[in-house]
């Protein structure tokens, strides 16, 4: 008789450990969305009771965490490639997948840079503005910020030129880092990232047309707990729509409530 009572009271005892695993999302973000995400997701966990923890890093470096069983409940990719990417693996539930942002990709300098106001069209030659120094980038062949300033480059017809002077860097929010540390005089991030960065300035933006179109795309993994149908229509929403644009994202969808 007391072994049972002590067995209901241990069971007892565990669930609202049990009820707390069950409240919790994982959601795997893009680097460059961490001060935005992590505003949403605090306005989420208020609303709903639910707890959103997020782990960032490069979109690519997600996509294959995802593939390789990692849990996750949501997945938010700085570009589309990444999210075909599990898509194409069945990783995701497509249904519940929308573009939910957009982005700029601009050039950074040091706030003490002596650079300014720099015009970037055809012809741009961003190794020469270096000077002797390195041009920051994410990972060039995989991360997407370095995709898309890979592909600006070679549009403009700066890349060759540059190529030998990239300081890759594992993701776009440690290209940011070097830049703010004076270890490069220049960087190619995304607008959002400069602004939450106070020891970086913007001296120019890649004109539209230099490089595909700066989208986040959301989407539930196909191991997604249920509360992950809320928190995507949480962030598509008004409440959401107002913190991201706060950090200069820009909302592609009419808001759903």
């Amino acid at each position: 008789m007391f072994a049972r009572l002590l067995f209901i009271l241990t069971l007892l005892a565990s669930a609202p450990q049990i009820a707390a695993a069950q409240d919790t999302l994982t959601i795997f973000a893009a680097a460059s969305m961490k001060n935005a995400l992590d505003d949403a997701n605090a306005a989420f966990t208020k609303a709903s009771g639910v707890k959103a923890v997020a782990s960032y890093a490069a979109s690519s470096a997600l996509a294959k965490q995802i593939e390789s069983g990692a849990p996750a409940d949501v997945f938010i990719s700085a570009d589309l490639q990444w999210m075909d990417y599990v898509a194409d693996k069945k990783l995701i539930k497509t249904d519940s997948r929308v573009n939910l942002l957009g982005n700029k990709l601009v050039l950074i300098a040091p706030t003490d840079s002596k650079l300014d106001k720099v015009v970037i069209t055809q012809g741009f030659d961003i190794a020469k503005l270096a000077g002797d120094g390195r041009i920051a980038v994410a990972d060039v062949k995989a991360v997407p910020a370095g995709l898309y300033a890979k592909a600006a480059l070679e549009k403009l017809g700066g890349w060759a030129a540059a190529e030998p002077k990239l300081a890759m860097a594992e993701n776009v929010r440690a290209t940011l880092s070097f830049v703010a540390r004076g270890e490069t005089p220049l960087g190619i991030v995304y607008e959002t990232d400069a602004k939450v960065e106070p020891k970086v300035k913007i001296v120019g933006v890649f004109p539209d047309g230099s490089h595909s179109p700066v989208v986040y795309p959301i989407a539930a993994t196909s191991t997604a707990k249920a509360d992950a149908t809320k928190y995507l229509n949480f962030l598509r929403g008004t409440e959401s729509k107002a913190i991201f644009e706060k950090y200069g994202f820009s909302f592609l969808i009419k808001p759903v409530s």
